[in-house]
């Protein structure tokens, strides 16, 4: 389960490492997650396509950055039907996923030069 120990929201910073020519089927996979995890309050904030360095290793192919309302509204996209019945898309389509879970800091600055 995932908790922040309040209600508040939950980002998670999710790098996607796709298995070779399957990328047609990550797009497949990810059109259909991302309507999902709208329902629970979930979205696709922003899709990071890596150009290096990579220091060594292996570059996923996406970055994403996901926000939740809440973590139960995490918890129910992952619990979801719909989303379990997608696992053999999810499986041909990417090789290993690393997830980042956590909650906004205070800001750094107004953004202002």
């Amino acid at each position: 389960m995932t908790t922040t120990g309040d209600d508040r929201a939950i980002v998670l910073l999710v790098e996607l490492f796709v298995h070779p020519g399957r990328v047609a089927e990550l797009r497949r996979f990810e059109t259909e997650a991302a309507r999902i995890m709208r329902r629970p309050g979930g979205r696709i904030d922003r899709v990071i396509q890596p150009t290096g360095p990579a220091r060594g290793a292996v570059l996923p192919h996406e970055i994403h950055l996901v926000s939740f309302a809440s973590a139960a509204g995490l918890e129910a996209y992952r619990a979801n039907p719909e989303l379990l019945a997608l696992a053999p898309l999810r499986e041909s389509a990417i090789a290993r996923t690393e997830v980042t879970v956590g909650i906004d800091g205070e800001p750094y600055g107004d953004g202002s030069p």
